[in-house]
């Protein structure tokens, strides 16, 4: 989907053909949206592309039997308590929320509504949900990994960039997801090899701070974990490893979209099209307490080769050769 399409239909702005409207009226229903980026972010837009799709081939339509009020977080902490508020009052069918940090608020501001969740860590330790198999309350979805992918990203960063001898590790430690990845990574790195040091991520002045302070001599790398934050921060830090020039390993795509190094992480495109199955089901007659929380079934590697030769690195053929992209 185009951006411009994309922001047409988000709106609510979509012009459907005369002869549509001469069509039997159909039950309108009505889904709620909050996501944990700006408008204008290069990723969402393709994200609620896939999902907008999923939904259509499952029969909603936007204008049709289908409203969608979408809330923008923009990362912020306050946006988007506000947002879920909204959201909450309109008294939609579902809401639709990517991310723990917009799952939170969302289910802070209401017990009653369906909330259907995806890219989420821990829904279990983050009180999201009763148990992954019977949710039991208003809320399912999908989650993004198992903390034991931590050490996985350790393997990684070791094998892409050999010299790599310490790892700073970025996570948001005001959320439980921030704190079990560091918890998992931490637990690893003897077995590989490393030395870790959390690098908390906060404001843009106190991340840029302390990773000033980690990144500059040999042997050091980056690893940036998957929260709300890392999101807002992702050309920041980005920006960051290269100017240090150090190896960074990232929990999606999107970062090496943007000139990072690699990533490894769930396709994130795939979990929305899940997500978007969920919300059908649940505008269907089911509900969330009876719908279980489900593990990624796709994770992609993506390697930046233009990057790695800026770093100076000679990416292993047996890991290109298992990349399920290669940007160059």
């Amino acid at each position: 989907m185009r951006r411009r399409e994309f922001i047409s239909l988000a709106g609510g702005a979509a012009v459907w053909p005369l002869a549509a409207r001469a069509q039997p009226r159909e039950r309108m229903r009505r889904l709620g949206v909050l996501l944990p980026a700006n408008a204008s972010d290069p990723e969402y837009p393709t994200l609620i592309g896939a999902f907008l799709q999923e939904l259509q081939q499952l029969g909603w339509a936007l204008g049709r039997n289908l409203q969608m009020d979408i809330r923008w977080g923009s990362g912020n902490v306050d946006v988007l308590r506000k947002d879920a508020n909204e959201l909450a009052g309109l008294a939609p069918d579902v809401i639709f929320a990517a991310g723990a940090s917009a799952t939170d608020p969302v289910l802070q501001a209401t017990r009653t509504v369906p909330v259907v969740f995806t890219i989420v860590p821990d829904p279990l330790g983050a009180g999201f949900v009763n148990s992954l198999n019977r949710p039991g309350g208003n809320a399912t979805g999908f989650t993004s990994f198992e903390y034991g992918i931590g050490g996985k990203w350790l393997e990684l960063i070791r094998e892409i960039a050999p010299d790599v001898r310490r790892v700073g590790v970025l996570r948001d430690p005001a959320i439980t997801a921030g704190i079990g990845q560091w918890s998992a990574i931490q637990t690893a790195a003897p077995t590989v090899g490393l030395e870790v040091q959390p690098i908390n991520l906060r404001g843009s002045r106190e991340t840029e701070q302390e990773i000033a302070a980690f990144a500059p001599g040999a042997g050091s790398g980056l690893i940036v974990t998957s929260s709300g934050l890392s999101v807002q921060h992702r050309d920041l830090l980005v920006g960051l490893a290269a100017q240090y020039n150090v190896p960074a390993l990232y929990y999606a795509r999107a970062f090496v979209d943007r000139g990072g190094l690699v990533s490894y992480g769930p396709d994130r495109i795939d979990q929305f099209r899940r997500g978007a199955g969920y919300v059908d089901r649940i505008l269907k007659g089911e509900t969330p307490a009876d719908l279980p929380v489900q593990a990624p079934t796709k994770y992609e590697l993506v390697i930046n080769l233009k990057t790695a030769k800026a770093l100076g690195l000679d990416v292993p053929a047996t890991l290109l050769a298992r990349a399920d992209a290669v940007i160059e």
